[in-house]
């Protein structure tokens, strides 16, 4: 590689190219990948979202790419909706904060690694989402997850939030394991004295739909888990996708899903054969922001 005094991220990519099917060299498949993915019209994009990444810096990266039109299912975890949301009712996330864990706990902080959380930003997400619920409730008693949060998402005003601009957008997101969640926490108090039922099997209607309608789909997985899985396995029905990206810092030794390689998918039809797969080993608070910035600029040349 050659690093020059100024460079684009683009060219620092092309550099990373040279180093084959290292790290750096994987990173720059990907990044095409993406680019080539987005730019074909053929193509869906399904973005899958494990981890603490709204948290992590990635709040606005995603909701951008669901902006311009990059993104055409997003799959995530309850946790990423609820800090989407804490944000858009007035809280935040915070740095250098340095306390023994027990001290944060008695001074009303939470922790994600060195990224901290107020209970007091919490207190004013159960306030406001109670309100939603009230009035979400006032017309559905049975709402399918999807449907649930695309109605919170036309009920909030901050601009950057994900679940808002997805509404506007008409980008579903489909949030499997919502229930393990401080959001899904607050559905279920609310509950207790009010009629309300969420029908995660109404997703699947609408997701196969999306998955039989798509002439090419192209996964990109941050990290793994349950939005992993549920990205790939809905494109089972179709003989798997046509195209996947994973950024993953997880190991395969475990057999986890989670850390398992993409080639492993093709063995239950979840990625096609012949299909285009890539493995980026790394933080995903590095790789996809780089992966992006170097997507966007090929897209805009």
């Amino acid at each position: 590689m050659e690093i020059k005094d100024i460079m684009t991220v683009l060219d620092l990519i092309k550099e990373m190219e040279k180093s084959g099917v290292l790290g750096a060299g994987k990173l720059a498949k990907a990044t095409y990948l993406f680019a080539d993915s987005i730019k074909d019209k053929d193509t869906t994009i399904f973005l899958s979202v494990a981890g603490p990444l709204v948290p992590g810096g990635l709040r606005k990266v995603i909701a951008d790419l669901i902006k311009d039109g990059f993104v055409d299912v997003l799959i995530t975890s309850g946790a990423n909706i609820t800090h989407d949301l804490v944000e858009s009712f007035g809280g935040s996330h915070y740095k250098g904060i340095y306390a023994d864990d027990e001290e944060l706990c008695q001074q009303g902080m939470g922790r994600i690694g060195d990224l901290y959380t107020k209970s007091e930003d919490f207190e004013a997400f159960e306030a406001k989402i109670t309100e939603i619920l009230t009035k979400i409730a006032e017309k559905k008693k049975i709402i399918s997850i999807r449907e649930f949060l695309t109605e919170i998402g036309n009920m909030i005003e901050d601009e950057d939030s994900i679940l808002k601009i997805a509404a506007q957008k008409g980008v579903p997101i489909y949030a499997p394991g919502l229930i393990d969640s401080m959001l899904g926490l607050q559905l279920w108090m609310f509950t207790q004295d009010k009629e309300f039922h969420l029908d995660a099997v109404g997703d699947m209607h609408e997701l196969s739909d999306i998955v039989f309608e798509s002439k090419k789909v192209a996964a990109v997985l941050l990290g793994g888990g349950l939005p992993k899985h549920y990205a790939l396995a809905s494109n089972l029905l179709k003989g798997g996708v046509d195209a996947a990206i994973q950024v993953t810092m997880d190991r395969s030794e475990t057999g986890s899903l989670s850390g398992a390689p993409l080639e492993e998918a093709k063995s239950w039809a979840k990625a096609k054969a012949g299909s285009n797969l890539v493995t980026v080993v790394g933080d995903v608070t590095i790789i996809f922001p780089m992966m992006v910035a170097g997507a966007r600029e090929i897209i805009n040349k």
